[in-house]
């Protein structure tokens, strides 16, 4: 299922021509909607389809770097999970802990999420500098450690060289 994941981003990435989840979710026609309905501990986010029109709703009252992580995070809902948001009885996937790898949806959101906002030689420019660590490295790149994590992950599991000093962590954003 990696694989496959990583073949989808490559494409998105060819398609589009972006990694920045905004632009992504623009380019694929879906409105994006920033609600301040939830507290800054609520509900993260969640994609909907309505009408035919793809919708994905951010908690507004999240800091500016966890909504673009939220918006990337329901991007990848949109183009890997449509039969899953199309069969559900309200039609929506719900996001109260992103990071959740429990579920086989959740993982594979953030699995496509990680591959689409980090690139591999970014990532392991900074893996392979000795004075660097991997908290570090996470803020350097403005992304959750939870997200990095998942992006080493998906390295490893492709070949590269390249050791997950932390557990996918499910509940980091709790």
């Amino acid at each position: 299922m990696s694989e496959f994941i990583f073949r989808e981003v490559a494409r998105v990435l060819t398609k589009y021509k972006t990694r920045d989840p905004y632009e992504l979710l623009d380019g694929m026609g879906a409105v994006t909607y920033f609600s301040y309905e939830y507290g800054r501990n609520g509900l993260k986010g969640y994609s909907t389809v309505m009408n035919r029109l793809k919708y994905a709703v951010i908690n507004a009252n999240l800091p500016p770097e966890a909504r673009k992580v939220v918006a990337g995070h329901e991007a990848a809902h949109l183009i890997l999970h449509m039969d899953d948001i199309m069969s559900s009885p309200i039609r929506a996937l719900h996001d109260f802990n992103m990071f959740d790898n429990a579920g086989r949806i959740e993982y594979q959101a953030n699995l496509f999420l990680a591959d689409f906002l980090l690139e591999d030689d970014e990532v392991l420019e900074r893996v392979y500098d000795e004075y660097k660590d991997f908290f570090g490295i996470a803020r350097e790149l403005y992304v959750p450690a939870p997200l990095l994590a998942f992006k080493q992950h998906s390295m490893m599991r492709r070949g590269l060289n390249v050791r997950n000093p932390i557990d996918l962590d499910s509940q980091f954003l709790k």
